[in-house]
Order: structure tokens, then C-alpha cells, then sequence
């Protein structure tokens, strides 16, 4: 049996415009007023997203510049550690509904996304903690059973969570293309990342939405958040 989902074009904004999008949809869904929904988005400015409840991060990062230009500092709704984003796709889907654990749960989630990649010709499994990961502020310092890496190790999608009267809103974010620079910048490690220039970014919307539509069977129906909406989200992140 198929279920009505609501499909939000790719969007790009501020960081705080984003988190309160996202808080917005998971708020409008637990009232019954939206259907379950999935959406992408970009990053107006390169941003670094904290954890709900993560209290320990560096001092600096207040007022950290990189290419004379200052990094803006959000919070998200979600729980988990700290997030780079620059050159990244971010995913946020909202639903509800769901039986099993918080991991079980994530694992369910995350199928759409391991399925469309490997339509893409990229296998991704999911990670497994380091000892560091409970002192490590860097969510993508190492990765977690919610996340998922490619054949060499690579974290390529770190994922987080928010539950609310029975509904979940879970988003991550997609490293296609970090800059090492400000990556060890930020987070005083060096990457490497894989070369994914070749996977543009319509094509791996495309690809997910297809994956998320056979995997949740859901019907999309593609409609852009509204001026209304948005300033409907804005104005409740500001309360």
C-alpha cells in the first residue's frame, strides 16, 4: 500500500533557515497537518551545525574565518556532534509510524539512501564507533551504526535524529566535495575524500528520490516550501 509523501525541491538558505524548516515539518506533522516528507537542501554560507545537546566544541569556532569570510554557528534540532558544511548535500526526511529501536529505526531510514548509492555505483555499509567517538566533537571523526562509508572507510553520510510524540525527523549530511583545508581548519584533522566529481548533484536527488519512493512506498507530490511556509518556520525558530 503506497502513502502520500510530501517532496520538497532542493532548497538553499542559511543554516538557521534550515534547521527551523526542519524543526518546522517535524512540529506540522506530529499536529496531522503535514504529510510524511522529504526534502534537500544546500548551505548558503559554509556552516558548522551542533548537536541538540552537545556542550563541548572549541571556543574559536565563535568566530572562526576561513578565505576572509566567517563561518556561520547553528544548532540543530538533532542530537549528535558537530558538522561541517561546505560542499556537502544535506537529506531530512519527516514520518511517523515507525516500530523497532532508535537504531533499528535509523537502519530503516537509512535503506533509501544505501539503495540510491548503489545505483550510483557507490556500495556504502554502515560504521562502526571508534574508541574516541564519546570525546571526539567531530561527528564525521568516526563513524557510528547511523552512519554510512564507503569501501575505504570514507564517511560519506552522517545522519541524526529527533523523536516527537511518535514521529521522527532524521537529516544528514552528504560529503561530496569538502575542502580538506577547512575541514582540518576547523577540526585540526586532515581527510581525503573520494573523488565524486563525476556524481552531480540532480543526479543524486534523482536517484535517492527513487530509492526513497520504492523504499517507504511513498508517492511524491513536489511541492516548494510556500512564502508563507517559510516565514511560518522562521517565525516559530524565533519563539
Amino acid at each position: 500500500m503506497t502513502e502520500a509523501w510530501r517532496l520538497i525541491p532542493l532548497h538553499e538558505a542559511s543554516g538557521d533557515e534550515q534547521m527551523a524548516i526542519d524543526s518546522w515539518l517535524l512540529d506540522q506533522h506530529v499536529k496531522g497537518l503535514q504529510p510524511p516528507s522529504l526534502r534537500f537542501y544546500t548551505w548558503a554560507k559554509h556552516t558548522i551545525s551542533l548537536g541538540y545537546h552537545q556542550k563541548q566544541f572549541p571556543a574559536r569556532w565563535n568566530n572562526l574565518r576561513y578565505q576572509s569570510r566567517r563561518l556561520d554557528l547553528v544548532r540543530r534540532p538533532t542530537g549528535g556532534r558537530a558538522v561541517l558544511h561546505q560542499g556537502d548535500l544535506t537529506y531530512s526526511l519527516v514520518t511517523s509510524g515507525l516500530k523497532g529501536s532508535r537504531r533499528e529505526v535509523y537502519r530503516q531510514l537509512c535503506q533509501f539512501l544505501i539503495a540510491g548509492w548503489q545505483d550510483l555505483g557507490v556500495p556504502l555499509t554502515f560504521g562502526a564507533a571508534g574508541r574516541g567517538y564519546i570525546k571526539n566533537p567531530n561527528c564525521f571523526g568516526t563513524a557510528t551504526a547511523a552512519d554510512l562509508v564507503m569501501n575505504d572507510g570514507y564517511k560519506l553520510i552522517g545522519s541524526a535524529q529527533v523523536y516527537k510524540e511518535g514521529c521522527v525527523l532524521q537529516h544528514g549530511s552528504i560529503r561530496l566535495q569538502p575542502d580538506s583545508e577547512l575541514f582540518e581548519t576547523v577540526f585540526g584533522a586532515k581527510i581525503l575524500p573520494p573523488n565524486l566529481a563525476d556524481k552531480n548533484v540532480s543526479a543524486i536527488v534523482n536517484a535517492l528520490i527513487a530509492s526513497a519512493a520504492q523504499n517507504f512506498q511513498a508517492v511524491f507530490d513536489a511541492q516548494p516550501l510556500s512564502a508563507t511556509e517559510l516565514q511560518a518556520a522562521i517565525n516559530c525558530k524565533s519563539l
